[in-house]
């Protein structure tokens, strides 16, 4: 590690990773700094499926971004199109309109071409067969607007990344704290860190923020999600607690967006404190809008069925954790157990099976089992049988009545043996942070641009409030990630 470089950026996941290699390219030298040790390195892009949203216009875009899909996929699939008008209209609809239209048109106006640029430093791309789609009549069809994984999910795009970086010539230091940043009156001026057990400082012509959220801050956590948070679990890497926001806030920098907010999932009741890279995404159960979920009073408290999952996952986890005792379980019969997600079939699951209702109530641990009865008797009295169950399209199959209505794929729960999985709620990522440009500039706290100091990832504010679309964090990381590598380098060089 030298004493001085052109752009030092600060993270080593998919947004940091993104702002070293546009660095490199704009021929800057570049330091990336990672808090974790090599192998737990990559923060919680680590922990991700891989999936990214994208516009596309059809299948031939499909095609471009993933070279070695078969002639027989291409034949047997309905890719259909997701345009930039749907995914901005996405994007909006799921924040209630608050996501910052600025910055939401760049996500989504430089998708395509950010995830072309990352295949052509070495990121793999496949359709998102089966969690995405499922095929129907012989044919797969995409829905919900996101269609594009990376092979080798969150893992494979950190390490084609860090591949990428190391053979650019990025300087990565691993088990490396960034503690402050430096400044000379109004300007960032480098990076002050400790680095095996020493406090050096590190000047620069430019700093890249891209060290995560607060969700590992059990402190932060409670005082801005929200009482009893503090227990919640955390989806991913245990490093993120901050030390990026605050050392810019301390700086002057502005803090904006959701702060009471954050991505947050049903995830497996007994999953440890923090992710697991063993078991990687794998705790998250996301098969719901196919069953019924069940709070300790035995009733039913959301509407499995509202949307997508694509569009409701990121806000239900809040939902369970509202609930007594903050958990659920989430009931399957076999007409749809076919459907679940591979993460219900890992052995690390809080799962029980029955062959009668009866049978099941009194196995849901924590569960008013005489409620639960009276609650899944009142719900398949309800369900319209007459509408078509079609998993591929909101299809309208609902249940009526009741204090909680079933809006899609409703079906009976009669037909033996029957699943139940215990869930609660993890916290995937903050969203409040930092206050940005459309050029990943950091404004002040009055709303000047932060001379030499550049954000990007989930640190940023004003993007997503309250939810998210599927597959959104990962774009928007990897988009400002290249755009605020870009412009770091451009202005070290060009010396302000």
């Amino acid at each position: 590690m030298e004493s001085a470089y052109d752009v030092v950026v600060v993270g080593g996941g998919n947004a940091g990773l993104c702002a070293a290699l546009a660095a490199r390219e704009a021929g800057a030298s570049v330091l990336l700094v990672e808090r974790a040790p090599f192998g737990e390195h990559g923060g919680n892009s680590m922990f991700t499926a891989g999936g990214m949203r994208v516009a596309y216009r059809g299948v031939e875009d499909i095609q471009r971004l993933a070279p070695d899909l078969t002639e027989e996929l291409v034949a047997s699939t309905d890719f259909g199109s997701y345009t930039e008008e749907e995914f901005f209209e996405d994007m909006a609809r799921v924040t209630d309109n608050r996501a910052d239209p600025d910055l939401t048109d760049v996500i989504v106006s430089k998708s395509m071409e950010t995830l072309e640029w990352m295949r052509d430093l070495g990121v793999r791309f496949l359709p998102i067969y089966g969690r995405q789609a499922f095929k129907v009549d012989g044919k797969f069809t995409f829905w919900g607007g996101l269609t594009i994984e990376t092979v080798g999910g969150g893992p494979g795009l950190v390490a084609s990344l860090t591949k990428a970086a190391e053979k650019a010539g990025v300087t990565i230091c691993y088990a490396t704290r960034a503690l402050d940043l430096v400044t000379e009156e109004t300007a960032v001026t480098g990076l002050r860190l400790r680095h095996q057990g020493h406090t050096r400082e590190i000047r620069a012509a430019a700093v890249v923020l891209a060290s995560g959220g607060f969700e590992a801050n059990a402190e932060w956590r409670a005082r801005y999600l929200g009482p009893g948070y503090e227990l919640a679990k955390v989806r991913g890497t245990r490093f993120n607690t901050g030390d990026g926001i605050r050392m810019a806030l301390e700086a002057g920098a502005m803090s904006w967006g959701n702060w009471s907010g954050a991505h947050a999932v049903g995830w497996e009741l007994n999953a440890p404190t923090f992710g697991d890279l063993a078991v990687g995404d794998g705790f998250q159960k996301h098969s719901y809008p196919f069953g019924i979920m069940v709070n300790a009073h035995g009733e039913r408290f959301v509407d499995e069925g509202a949307d997508f999952r694509n569009f409701t996952y990121a806000k239900y986890g809040h939902v369970i954790m509202a609930q007594p005792n903050h958990f659920a379980w989430q009931i399957f019969d076999q007409k749809v157990t076919h459907l679940l997600r591979e993460e219900y079939r890992i052995k690390e699951v809080t799962k029980v099976t029955a062959t009668t209702l009866e049978e099941l109530a009194v196995k849901l641990e924590g569960v008013d089992a005489e409620q639960f009865l009276a609650t899944v008797k009142a719900y398949n009295g309800a369900v319209d049988t007459d509408v078509p169950f079609n998993p591929n399209i909101k299809d309208g199959r609902s249940s009526r009545g009741g204090t909680v209505t079933k809006s899609n794929w409703a079906n009976t729960l009669d037909e033996p043996p029957y699943e139940a999985y215990a869930v609660t709620c993890g916290v995937t990522f903050t969203f409040g942070g930092l206050r940005i440009t459309t050029k990943a500039e950091v404004l002040d706290t009055e709303q000047a641009v932060m001379s030499g100091l550049y954000a990007c990832g989930e640190l940023v504010g004003g993007i997503f409030y309250g939810n998210y679309p599927g597959g959104a964090g990962l774009t928007n990381g990897a988009v400002f990630g290249r755009i605020a590598g870009t412009q770091a380098g451009r202005v070290a060089l060009s010396g302000g």
